[in-house]
């Protein structure tokens, strides 16, 4: 990064040799995350920059050295307000504890403010931040370093209140702000009143000129305003009134490449003009003071000072003024950038745009943030892992209908890149659903993951961002790899084998976890089997005791069981009003697995007191075998043979025996069947047995289901079958994703309709949805169908 730059010589002009200009580009906040640099990125601003939507840049020193306190605290948050009302999203940029932060939080801001209690805030100018960020300062950012932070993250706009320039008597004293070289080098529009009227103006306007930099008023007339006031006797080269035109001043300028910003002078509101002429005899009277004094020597300390001297000097007066002006740019500042969003759009086709940095790539959210007041909290958190999913496929052998399978040497075929994982496939499966429903919705979904700091971590979170997903759930692990999974399939689209290293998945600390989680109040939360055993149990115990519902996803038969000492931990405490686990979704292998496990030694599950009071309540005899003999001798596909055969699986293998067994454990099992189909096996007791609407269903074999009542009405069990979807065998492309897709679509309208189980109607659509989102997949050589995004959750398919 190019850090020198020339003095000008006392002639205000500078030399031929600093006019040889070296052209530094303006360096991407992925590359300086790459660097470990100390930047944190607020959610709102990461997700606006990902997704090309408008964001304003504020500065800080209005807050720390600017205003009075609260009045500091109060006018920066109006200013953001008045960013959100133009439709664009603020990014007010300080310094907390050496580490910049793009965005603040409202404990942050009010840290700033408070200076009584933080007495040791700096004001930070280019010279200062490295110095500052090493020293672990607290700092409020002036012009031209907000305007370095803001080029750094791809902010295309910035709005304040007035810009530093030439100090008068500067052609002695050598005294002239380095914003007007950092406009030089950061190519945004910064919104002003004009520059401060305790500057020389016209050799500011002068030394602009020079430098480079347009100068163009935004307004009725081509008058330069003067912060208090709407004129200051010098004019602009150039003149605008709408903020479409400045926003093609900007974009004209990305499209030649050229590296320098544009000055937007906006005059103080009408109203204000009135007292301009008195506010500008005190400013006379303040720097004529400060020449007595001494002060106007003393560098960055004399601008505070006048400005604290002019608000004394007016009774209060000129404070009004500046909030008054810095609220207005903020309002045109948003405009501006709503603007060049809209035309940078247009011009690429696209969302996105060549100058918006995708600075996720190695973004570490700090767990210990407060909730976002503008992001809204997730109602559906998944926790899991994400990977990186490497698949090769074989190519059939022509003229054959081969498979390659054990091959043991390299075969030609095709392989792929992509992002994976099954809590990140589920989250992702979610979130297009979720979003294709309604833009409500579409940050409603946040997945708990753990990514290395390489460039599979990089891919992931860069990936997540163009599909809009959320990524302030993802954690960087420093030292760690990037979750991967390895897979080879043979040529029909079948798994024969890979490698998956998921270690870093058990590197997670639940208290980050849990941290992360309190600030979203989830309606649900899901969770893979990636995770340890210690882990889980924690996570199991969190939502319990927050009544949270959770749902579980076994993965694969060895990890099935991995959530049993979590369910074990419930069992031991006081009370158990449920069963420990709301969902889960076991294959037919899965499910047989986890059933053995909950049978034998060490943990003996079904040997529990609790598991013979639920099953006693259950009160299942004669009547509940006989229907489901009934019901295993139906067409698993329709109402004919079909190749797959019947049901009889549900009583031959014991499959309906062991969900049921495994119900107080799992108050709800959706049992993937394959090609015959789903089972859902789910318990409903209490005062909600009830009042639920299975209290007045029956069995009915023809609809596939049997409905068991205890004779006390306070237990019901529900045991029903949903025929697959037909898919032919050559529209299928890839079997790896589809249970993914299934369990992220259940999880969309889970989270929207808690109860969805609890009416016949509403779990019909809920399963229909969640097979068709399989089916997409399965036609698909993504991990996850992007087609999922036509589907919308809680709505028929029909």
């Amino acid at each position: 990064m190019y850090l020198l730059q020339r003095r000008a010589t006392p002639l205000l002009r500078p030399t031929s040799a600093s006019l040889q200009c070296i052209k530094r580009p303006v360096s991407s906040l992925s590359a300086a995350l790459k660097q470990f640099a100390p930047i944190d990125v607020h959610p709102e601003v990461q997700d606006a920059l990902a997704h090309s939507r408008p964001v304003v840049a504020l500065e800080t020193t209005i807050v720390t050295h600017g205003m009075p306190y609260p009045t500091n605290r109060e006018t920066a948050e109006s200013v953001e307000n008045n960013v959100r009302k133009a439709g664009a999203v603020p990014a007010t940029i300080g310094l907390i504890e050496g580490r910049v932060k793009i965005g603040l939080e409202p404990r942050e801001l009010e840290h700033l403010a408070d200076v009584a209690k933080n007495p040791g805030v700096v004001k930070l100018s280019r010279r200062d931040l490295g110095a500052a960020i090493s020293l672990k300062k607290d700092g409020g950012t002036t012009c031209s370093t907000t305007l370095i932070l803001a080029a750094l993250a791809g902010i295309k706009v910035f709005a304040t209140g007035g810009l530093g320039g030439v100090h008068r008597g500067a052609e002695s004293t050598m005294d002239i702000s380095a914003d007007l070289h950092e406009l030089t080098r950061c190519p945004l529009g910064l919104v002003s009143a004009g520059v401060k009227s305790i500057l020389d103006i016209g050799r500011t306007l002068e030394y602009l000129e020079t430098l480079g930099v347009p100068v163009v008023s935004y307004g009725p007339t081509d008058d330069f305003p003067a912060f208090y006031s709407r004129r200051s006797g010098f004019k602009s080269p150039w003149r605008i009134d709408d903020p479409v035109s400045a926003a093609k001043i900007l974009y004209t300028h990305e499209q030649l490449g050229m590296s320098n910003g544009a000055l937007f002078a906006v005059p103080i509101p009408e109203q204000y003009e009135s007292v301009g002429e008195q506010l500008q005899r005190a400013v006379e009277q303040a720097v004529k003071e400060s020449e007595e004094n001494g002060v106007s020597r003393r560098g960055k300390e004399a601008t505070p000072w006048l400005l604290k001297r002019v608000g004394e000097l007016t009774a209060g007066k000129s404070l009004a003024s500046n909030i008054a002006l810095i609220q207005n740019t903020a309002t045109v500042g948003g405009q501006i950038a709503v603007a060049y969003a809209q035309l940078a759009s247009e011009a690429t086709g696209k969302a996105s745009h060549p100058h918006v940095v995708h600075q996720a790539a190695g973004f570490n959210p700090d767990p210990g943030h407060k909730k976002s007041t503008h992001l809204p909290p997730a109602k559906l958190v998944v926790i899991g892992s994400a990977a990186v999913d490497i698949t090769a496929r074989a190519d059939p052998v022509p003229g054959t209908t081969t498979v390659h399978n054990n091959l043991q040497t390299t075969t030609p075929g095709v392989i792929s890149l992509t992002s994976g994982g099954v809590g990140r496939n589920v989250a992702e499966a979610a979130h297009r659903i979720l979003s294709s429903h309604s833009k409500e919705f579409a940050h409603t979904t946040v997945l708990l993951s753990p990514v290395g700091d390489d460039v599979f971590g990089q891919l992931l979170v860069s990936e997540s961002e163009k599909i809009g997903m959320r990524t302030d759930g993802l954690i960087k692990v420093p030292a760690a790899r990037t979750a991967v999974c390895n897979m080879v399939l043979d040529s029909a689209g079948g798994l024969t084998g890979g490698v998956a290293d998921m270690e870093i998945i058990r590197s997670l600390e639940v208290s980050k976890i849990t941290e992360i989680i309190d600030k979203h109040h989830p309606t649900i939360m899901a969770m893979d089997a990636n995770m340890s055993q210690e882990t889980l149990k924690s996570l199991v115990k969190y939502a319990n005791k927050r009544h949270i519902p959770t749902f579980f996803e076994p993965t694969s038969v060895p990890k099935s069981t991995v959530i049993f000492p979590a369910v074990a931990a419930a069992l031991n405490t006081a009370s158990i009003p449920r069963a420990p686990v709301t969902f889960a979704t076991p294959n037919v292998l899965e499910l047989a697995h986890m059933y053995q496990e909950a049978c034998a030694s060490p943990l003996e599950l079904t040997a529990h007191k609790y598991w013979w009071k639920v099953v006693d309540d259950m009160g299942l005899g004669s009547d509940f075998r006989m229907e489901l003999e009934r019901l295993s001798r139906r067409s698993a596909v329709g109402d004919e043979p079909a190749p797959t055969g019947n049901l009889s699986f549900l009583v031959d293998n014991g499959i309906a025996q062991m969900a049921i067994n495994l119900l107080p454990f799992f108050q709800h099992l959706i049992i993937k069947c394959g090609e015959r189909g789903l089972i859902a096996a789910f318990r409903v007791s209490g005062e909600e047995a009830h009042n639920s609407a299975w209290a007045t269903q029956s069995s009915n074999i023809f609809a596939r289901q049997i409905v068991a009542r205890h004779k006390s009405g306070s237990s019901v069990v529900v045991l029903k079958h949903f025929p697959p979807i037909q898919v032919p065998e050559e529209k299928i492309v890839n079997v790896t994703g589809a249970g993914d897709s299934l369990v992220g679509s259940m999880l969309a309208t889970l989270s929207q309709t808690p109860d969805a189980f609890d009416n016949p109607e509403s779990l019909d659509q809920l399963v229909e949805q969640a097979q068709l989102a399989a089916v997409y997949t399965l036609q698909s050589e993504h991990a996850v169908s992007p087609r999922l995004s036509t589907l919308s959750s809680n709505e028929s398919l029909h």
